[in-house]
């Protein structure tokens, strides 16, 4: 692979627009982080944060902020003929795709921007790999993504979707299963089902989930005590934050800042 120019979680106003009339002249991968407007095919079509999308390199390349800030993680690169052969097989190209939890996806290409910065001597090879792994993640994110049959036509299907981003996008928050079903005008029985069977998860996994992937994230990128991540990550006591977090994640937070730091 041949890597041009990589960024992760980068902002930009909402005056924020890219106009490539005969594309970019290499491959460019997207993590799509906030509302944007792409134009495909000559038509404008909105894309909601949590998705990507895989420009080839003729591709007219067109898109602006959706009237607010813009966030996304970019990578150009030119592929190598097995790395290509396996993106055409694996991935939908040059149109948006919504993937709902971007967080594996985004941190992949956060350690591809550490390598390509570094002196490393393997960084060439690291990136290799990382990019198979930032494909078949992908692929496995597309294809874990099952909505129930008539989901896009259902009454409650956009608003379930805003739910979840949220749950991902503010962690941090009190979330309550009985005041989101109030929300949705939904008794909290309805209201848990039609969300596992949209989701194939339940919602207290994702409240549980997000919170401890911010959890970590605080571990690698902070210097807060354990006891102020518990704190922060709403949970009772240090010690259940501690079982919860080695359940999820294979080890104890102490051990998991230790293996990234």
């Amino acid at each position: 692979m041949r890597m041009d120019e990589i960024g992760y979680h980068h902002r930009h106003d909402e005056t924020f627009l890219i106009d490539r009339p005969n594309g970019a002249g290499d491959w460019l991968f997207l993590v799509i982080k906030a509302p944007a407007v792409f134009r495909i095919e000559g038509k404008d079509v909105k894309a909601k944060a949590n998705s990507y999308l895989l420009y080839t390199p003729e591709y007219p390349e067109y898109y602006h902020a959706d009237n607010t800030e813009y966030i996304d993680d970019r990578i150009h690169f030119g592929p190598d003929e097995e790395e290509e052969s396996l993106i055409r097989e694996l991935l939908p190209l040059n149109t948006p795709v919504y993937l709902g939890d971007i967080a594996a996806v985004s941190k992949i290409v956060r350690n591809m921007c550490y390598e390509f910065y570094s002196a490393h001597i393997h960084r060439q090879q690291i990136m290799d790999l990382y990019l198979k792994m930032l494909i078949y993640k992908v692929h496995e994110q597309i294809e874990s993504r099952q909505p129930s049959k008539g989901f896009a036509e259902t009454l409650y299907g956009e608003r379930l979707m805003w739910v979840r981003e949220c749950i991902y996008r503010w962690p941090y928050r009190d979330w309550s299963i009985d005041a989101i079903a109030e929300e949705l005008a939904l008794s909290r029985s309805r209201f848990q089902h039609l969300y596992s069977d949209t989701f194939g998860t339940s919602v207290s996994q994702d409240l549980i989930l997000s919170r401890i992937q911010y959890a970590a994230n605080l571990l690698k990128h902070s210097d807060m005590s354990i006891e102020e991540i518990s704190n922060t990550c709403l949970y009772s006591t240090p010690s259940y934050f501690i079982r919860q977090f080695k359940k999820v994640m294979g080890v104890t937070p102490n051990t998991y800042r230790q293996q990234n730091n």
